[in-house]
């Protein structure tokens, strides 16, 4: 909980700073959406081989160069002064976050009991949602403390925790305690069973899921904090605490709760629901009208979706991979997940205003979602955890 607390200090902050971004360096909305991708292009370019050293050296290094490496380039981050620095030091921080995910969730995962899995990954992340929620709020303090820095300024300030963070994982995990606990893992995955038949067409099923729909929705997100600024009247500074709620559910027991779920019926049924649900709660998006009590319990729905959707994913991952290849295939997961959403960003911004309007982009966005969780739905229904 606080590697992945610290880890996603800094990775917390592009979104709900987008607006911010684009008033420092006067961009349009196309210019700011390929923020995202950019970074969402790095960060997603990194997993795969990070997932691949991470089956063939374990996670001890990974795990700590993907913290480390996130504090310094955000720091460079928050130094840039062109809008063609600031790119290129986020893809840097993109990529260095590459390393955390791929090792940290299967060794999570072989390190418990079969049957307390999805509890386990849901409190792992209650650690990664606080910094959703956490990062924002006090970006929001340091961009009013300090005006003159705008977004700069939480770069800087929260690249130290994240920093210390990484120090302090990096000497439990070299120290005897930790190794310990990874040598455990790796036994007990050598003493793992095959998955059950049937797993390569699930997993497909699964991944072009995230490609369609789960790229279609993270764009939604990306896109989200401008259509506040936008469409509802919110500041640039006032946008990243209204983003942060969405991510309130998942600190207070959200993940833990889909977990137990997942262990007590099965992961496969709260994919499904959750995934459904995704796609309905986008169309609620464009009937707002201001930031009122409606807007944020969308924001609230949305965030407990969300929080019970994540352990559940990882769950069933491992539960359709074979212990050998594991790190790997969570490694073209997240990889699935982030270029996804750098392909839609961009278009996304060019659209919106050019084409289409704001809700008329959630409205198509909504029906993707939807359509791709029903369909996808029928090939991986019959999977057992």
């Amino acid at each position: 909980m606080m590697a992945h607390f610290g880890h996603h200090l800094l990775t917390a902050l592009p979104g709900p700073l987008l607006p911010s971004i684009r008033t420092a360096f006067g961009l349009d909305n196309f210019q700011a959406m390929l923020v995202t991708t950019i970074y969402a292009f790095s960060s997603g370019a990194g997993n795969i081989p990070a997932g691949r050293l991470v089956d063939k050296i374990g996670p001890t290094i990974l795990l700590a160069v993907g913290t480390l490496g996130v504090a310094i380039g955000g720091l460079i981050t928050g130094l840039s002064n062109s809008y063609i620095m600031f790119i290129i030091f986020l893809a840097i921080m993109g990529f260095m976050t590459a390393g955390y995910h791929p090792a940290s969730t299967p060794m999570i995962l072989s390190a418990v009991e079969p049957e307390k899995r999805g509890r386990a990954l849901g409190l792992h992340l209650v650690g990664g949602n606080a910094s959703f929620f956490i990062a924002p709020l006090i970006a929001g303090g340091v961009m009013v403390l300090w005006p003159s820095m705008g977004f700069r300024g939480p770069f800087i300030i929260l690249s130290i925790p994240t920093a210390i963070f990484g120090v302090i994982f990096l000497i439990y995990l070299t120290k005897r305690g930790g190794l310990t606990h990874v040598r455990a893992a790796k036994q007990r995955l050598a003493e793992e069973k095959p998955p059950q038949p049937g797993y390569k067409r699930r997993l497909w099923a699964y991944l072009i899921q995230m490609v369609v729909g789960g790229g279609a929705g993270m764009s939604v997100q990306a896109l989200m904090s401008l259509y506040i600024v936008d469409k509802l009247g919110a500041t640039d500074t006032s946008v990243t605490w209204i983003m942060s709620v969405s991510f309130l559910p998942a600190i207070v027991g959200g993940t833990v709760i889909g977990g137990w779920i997942a262990d007590r019926i099965g992961s496969v049924k709260v994919i499904i629901v959750t995934g459904i649900l995704s796609g309905l709660l986008i169309f609620w998006v464009r009937w707002s009208t201001s930031v009122n009590f409606w807007f944020f319990l969308l924001l609230f729905i949305m965030g407990v979706n969300q929080a019970i959707r994540m352990p559940v994913t990882e769950v069933f991952i491992m539960g359709q991979t074979p212990a050998k290849n594991r790190a790997t295939i969570y490694g073209i997961y997240y990889f699935t997940m982030q270029y996804t959403g750098a392909i839609f960003a961009p278009v996304y911004g060019w659209l919106v205003p050019n084409v289409f309007s704001y809700e008329q982009i959630f409205f198509f966005s909504a029906i993707a979602v939807t359509a791709v969780s029903v369909g996808t739905s029928f090939f991986i229904w019959d999977a057992k955890n």
